[in-house]
């Protein structure tokens, strides 16, 4: 798949068409795929999983006292199922970042993903009640963005473009993007500046990988 020619349209990169006059591009980047596979796709996790579910196999076919042969291959076997399903979430986190652009503009959020539909999402300053930002120790962080009620966005076509757990209201969240604090910065300064109010500054604290808090920025106008 050559998911670059998927998006070879694009007047500008990451965007459905160019900046109308007035609307200027603050920042653009795109997450990290190890990031998305660690915490979007759970490949770590996953990893751990299959790797007792291999010893369990092993020690069952001890204590069973198989024939070596068999024994081999029937962790063999459960080991390649292993690998493959690792493997394909791997690739899957790949594609995901290959094929996602988030952009920060003066007067919305744009995110561009989809690996076989390509899609572009919208969120203009208007519909957005406030953002927040969490830094990782790996370098990346996640800028999960609130949106007023009755901007509801769908969490499935979403994913993993949205905060976890966040169904019923759904957040879309710039994720795994690496010197978070910067795009947090960014954001910050223009949702104040749609608001008429100061930017709040940005720390960026990092987060406990099991229970992150996001950090709080700023809030647009209504």
């Amino acid at each position: 798949m050559n998911t670059a020619s998927e998006y070879e349209f694009e007047p500008v990169r990451g965007l459905p068409e160019r900046l109308p006059e007035g609307e200027a591009m603050l920042w653009q980047g795109e997450p990290r795929a190890a990031a998305l596979a660690r915490r979007a796709f759970h490949v770590p996790t996953l990893a751990i999983y299959f790797g007792a579910l291999v010893a369990w196999r092993a020690a069952a076919a001890v204590a069973d006292r198989e024939p070596l042969g068999h024994a081999i291959s029937g962790t063999l076997w459960v080991a390649a199922l292993a690998a493959a399903a690792i493997g394909v979430l791997a690739l899957l986190a790949w594609f995901t970042a290959r094929t996602t652009v988030y952009t920060i503009t003066s007067e919305r959020i744009v995110i561009r993903f989809g690996i076989a539909l390509p899609m572009t999402v919208n969120v203009p300053f208007r519909v957005v009640e406030s953002a927040a930002v969490r830094a990782y120790a790996d370098g990346t962080g996640d800028i999960p963005i609130v949106l007023v009620r009755g901007g509801r966005l769908s969490y499935l076509i979403m994913w993993p473009h949205v905060r976890p757990w966040r169904i019923a209201q759904p957040e879309p969240m710039l994720r795994g993007i690496p010197e978070a604090a910067r795009a947090a910065e960014v954001l910050s300064r223009a949702l104040a500046a749609a608001a008429g109010t100061t930017p709040v500054r940005t720390t960026a604290a990092v987060a406990d990988e099991r229970h992150p808090a996001p950090q709080p920025l700023a809030t647009a106008a209504h």
